[in-house]
Parts: C-alpha cells; sequence; structure tokens
C-alpha cells in the first residue's frame, strides 16, 4: 500500500511537472538569454562602453524599493560593480541554463524567485509605455515559487538521473532540490501553496502600487518625464557650484540639459548658459559620483539617468555679486525646468 501511494505520488507529481513544462522553458531562456545577450552576441560587461550592464544597473538607482542602499554602494564602487555583474550574469546564465534542462529543479526555481524579485524591487518602476520591469519581476517570481512546488516532471534531467544514482536516491532532502514528490502531508502542501500564493498576490499588489498607484489613486508613470533633483547650490569666489541628480524618465536616453540660468531675487539674469555653451562644459568641472555620468554632448550637457554630479561653473559676471536670495534654473530640451532658491552670503 506505501508503495502505491509513493508511485501514485510519483505519477502525480511527473504529471504536473509535465504541465509546468512550458512555463520552465521560456522562464530559463529569459534568464539564460540575459548571459547569452551580454557575452556571446556581444560583451556589454566593459566599462565604458555603450551598452555597459552596470550604467544599466545604475538607472535602477532612484527608485529602488527596500535594496537602494545596495545599489549605491555598487555604483559608488565600479570595480566591486563590475565583479557583481560578472557574477550576477554567470549566475543568470546557469540558473536558466538548468531550469531548462531540469537539473536540479527546486534550486533553480529558487533562484529564478530571487533573481526575479531583485528586478521587481530594482526596476518595477520602469518602463515607458507600459509597465515593464514590473511585469518581468512578478511573473519571474510567481514562475520561480510554481516550478519549485511541481519540479521538474518527466521532462527533465532530474527525472533522468535521479533513478541511476543509487547512493543519493533514497536521501529525502535531495527532492528538495531536484524533483519528485515532496515529503510532506497533503494538507501541509495546501497551506504552502494557498500562503505562498496570496503572499505574491499581495506583493504583487504592493509593488503595483508603490511604483505606479496601480491599485488606488492617480497612475503615475515615472519613466516618461526626465526630472532633476538640484540640491546644495552656493557661490563662492565666483563659482557657481550645486549637484544634480536624475531621478526620473526614460532609461534609454539621457535629459538634455540645454540652459543653466542664475537669476537675482528681481528676476534679473545674472547668468545664462546655453546649449552651445553646454555642450563644451569642461570635464574637470564635473564631479561624477556614479557609473551613469554627466558629460557634454553635441548640443547639450547629457544628464543619463540615475546619474550624480557635481557641476561648477566659473564666471566673470558672478565674481562680485552681492549677497542676496538667487533662484537657479535649469532647462531640458523638451521645455522642462528645475529651479533651486538659495541664499548666497559675502
Amino acid at each position: 500500500m506505501i508503495n502505491q501511494n509513493k508511485q501514485e505520488m510519483s505519477y502525480t507529481y511527473s504529471m504536473i511537472g509535465l504541465f509546468t513544462l512550458s512555463l520552465r522553458l521560456v522562464v530559463g531562456w529569459t534568464y539564460f538569454s540575459a548571459f547569452w545577450r551580454r557575452l556571446i552576441l556581444e560583451n556589454k560587461l566593459i566599462p565604458d562602453m555603450p551598452g555597459y550592464i552596470g550604467e544599466k544597473f545604475n538607472h535602477f538607482l532612484p527608485n529602488a524599493l527596500g535594496i537602494k542602499p545596495m545599489i549605491e554602494y555598487l555604483v559608488t564602487n565600479p570595480d566591486v560593480l563590475w565583479w557583481a555583474m560578472v557574477i550576477f550574469t554567470i549566475i543568470e546564465g546557469i540558473v536558466g541554463l538548468f531550469i531548462m534542462l531540469g537539473l536540479f529543479t527546486r534550486l533553480m526555481s529558487i533562484g529564478v524567485f530571487s533573481l526575479a524579485t531583485g528586478i521587481l524591487l530594482g526596476s518595477g518602476w520602469l518602463g515607458t509605455t507600459c509597465l515593464d520591469e514590473w511585469q518581468i519581476g512578478i511573473l519571474g517570481a510567481v514562475a520561480g515559487f510554481t516550478v519549485f512546488l511541481s519540479g521538474g516532471g518527466k521532462y527533465s534531467l532530474d527525472y533522468l538521473l535521479l533513478p541511476k544514482m543509487h547512493w543519493l536516491r533514497n536521501q529525502p532532502w535531495l527532492v528538495w532540490l531536484t524533483s519528485g514528490a515532496l515529503p510532506l502531508r497533503t494538507g501541509t502542501i495546501n497551506k504552502i501553496a494557498g500562503i505562498g500564493a496570496f503572499a505574491l498576490l499581495f506583493l504583487s499588489l504592493a509593488t503595483n502600487q508603490v511604483f505606479h498607484n496601480g491599485v488606488w489613486g492617480k497612475l503615475h508613470n515615472k519613466s516618461v518625464k526626465p526630472k532633476i533633483e538640484i540640491s546644495d547650490p552656493s557661490i563662492d569666489h565666483g563659482k557657481l557650484s550645486f549637484t544634480v541628480y536624475r531621478v526620473e524618465g526614460a532609461d534609454v536616453y539621457g535629459s538634455f540639459l540645454i540652459g543653466i540660468t542664475l537669476k537675482d531675487k528681481e528676476g534679473n539674469v545674472v547668468l545664462d548658459k546655453d546649449a552651445e555653451a553646454l555642450s563644451k562644459f569642461p570635464a574637470s568641472d564635473i564631479q561624477n559620483k556614479y557609473i551613469a555620468k554627466v558629460a557634454p554632448g553635441k548640443h547639450s550637457l547629457v544628464i543619463p539617468l540615475g546619474s550624480k554630479a557635481g557641476l561648477t561653473i566659473s564666471d566673470r559676471s558672478i565674481a562680485n555679486l552681492p549677497k542676496g536670495t538667487y533662484t537657479l534654473l535649469l532647462t531640458d530640451i523638451s521645455g522642462i525646468t528645475w529651479k533651486e532658491e538659495f541664499t548666497h552670503e559675502e
């Protein structure tokens, strides 16, 4: 009777694994393809080259949820960031390939869940036309949980190899890493599946609300219009200094700054740098803090998403300014402006 029950459970799990085969193959490819694109089709692990994955990682920083300190540490330490991107890419490749093959399926499903959750928390707010990164993250997390419950099924290396590994076949812990019937009562499995499903639903609703107001309130998309935060403006010995930090907008192109204007309390223009002047902004007067770098472009000063830099402008017009209140105004090529008021003390 016991052997019959085991056979029935084994058959049931092999069928369940068969039902999730398409999910396993497609999700596995989404992760393996990241490795394939970055190393085989095109090397995206070369710092200071277009498409460097580290800069893409920097784009996550402004509105990441819960893991912002970790991202900021990495983008301020380029060498550590490079190693992290290499390790991350290798893990994606291994997890994706093993999930497709059905080798150590449950262990790899934990990898899928972890990678997807990282994507969700880091970049779930990105997506110019729809909720791109959020959908990738939350669906990947659900897929990882589902495949963990089902295992690899009949079409997996676990199914083919485990019967031949006699010295491991009877180890109860092995099914938690591979495939097969979980050594739990039906009631316990029901609770795990139910609690897990509702926990993932809560994660879905919570992140959708935090990133996009997708559950209630007015919808917002932080990937459409650029937004720059200005901090620490000051004038000292004929030099205007301030920090810019781009926190919103599309990640595929920068904010193109075509104007930096300084006005006094009465609204008179004290300093004005147009697009041509900003396209020749001295690199020595830009102190970048992260991998994504503010830099002069062909027709403007380019500020990528997630970049943060201190800017210094030297000009005779501000050499002997009287103390008082001044307004710093930045103008984007789209017509959007940002301003910051500050007090200058002689």
